[in-house]
């Protein structure tokens, strides 16, 4: 009884083509670009430049839209990107939120920021009623 271990007929000149489409380089194009969206959403939130001191305190997940503070290195005011005189900080976030905003309010102060500038923000957001105000910090680096 012999057996043939081998290819026993014809041997085509050409190999058959392959019809199945190999989707893995297409799966790597998507997962690059959800990581690179990932990163790139928080850094859109608002464009005004400054240095946020750093914190160990977990993040916190926003369920809103809340309305952003920021208080740069030269004492300068904005609230959502747009600069906003002392005089006019509580009327700008009123007029926010009552525009359909969270009545929560995130303070970003650059480190180099007078710390009485913040606080004179604060006190007059607090003195008008607000009482959901926090302090964005960024992640402390490694120790």
């Amino acid at each position: 009884m012999g057996m043939s271990l081998g290819g026993g007929g014809r041997r085509r000149g050409k190999a058959a083509p392959i019809s199945e489409i190999n989707v893995t380089p297409m799966v790597d194009v998507m997962l690059v670009l959800l990581i690179i969206f990932m990163v790139a959403a928080p850094l859109m939130t608002v464009g005004v430049p400054i240095d946020l001191p750093q914190s160990r305190a977990r993040a916190m997940e926003p369920q809103a839209r809340p309305v952003t503070i920021t208080v740069s290195a030269d004492g300068a005011i904005s609230i959502e990107g747009e600069p906003v005189a002392y005089e006019a900080v509580v009327a700008t976030v009123e007029a926010q939120v009552a525009a359909g905003a969270d009545d929560r309010l995130y303070i970003r102060a650059d480190t180099a920021a007078a710390y009485g500038q913040v606080m004179r923000v604060m006190g007059a957001l607090s003195g008008a009623g607000f009482e959901k105000i926090g302090l964005i910090t960024a992640p402390e680096a490694n120790p």
